[in-house]
């Protein structure tokens, strides 16, 4: 596999984990009872718990990334960072349409967090790299 493919396939994957853990485990929230049923409003601190599992992921999603890469790089994890803070912006400017979506302050985490988030799972993984080498 060239280079070029092992990077997209690495970002896609990175991707994907930080989407399907996100959207699973506020299922599981849900389910749980942890959250209220939707569309009942959730709390500030339940927000603030989703916000940091979600921030927990994207580490995990930039690590993942990396690794897949194999590369010692940042650059795989920057264009997942960069596909991350699009889409949290592009969540900032829905919650200006639908507010009733949840606080403005927890929307903001999303591409707030999305770039220190991915390259800390980076740096960890290229940590360990360089550790080894």
């Amino acid at each position: 596999m060239t280079p070029v493919w092992r990077r997209t396939l690495a970002v896609v994957a990175g991707f994907a984990s930080v989407a399907i853990l996100s959207v699973a485990t506020d299922a599981a929230m849900h389910a749980t009872g942890v959250f209220p049923p939707l569309p009942q409003d959730m709390t500030p601190a339940l927000f603030a718990f989703a916000a940091t599992y979600r921030a927990a992921f994207t580490v995990l999603g930039g690590a993942i990334t990396t690794h897949l890469a194999r590369e010692v790089s940042y650059r795989p994890a920057q264009i997942l960072a960069g596909l991350g803070l699009l889409g949290g912006l592009a969540g900032v400017a829905v919650w200006f349409t639908q507010p009733n979506l949840g606080p403005l302050w927890y929307t903001l985490t999303i591409p707030l967090s999305a770039i220190p988030c991915t390259l800390a799972g980076a740096w960890a993984v290229l940590r360990g790299r360089l550790q080894h080498a």
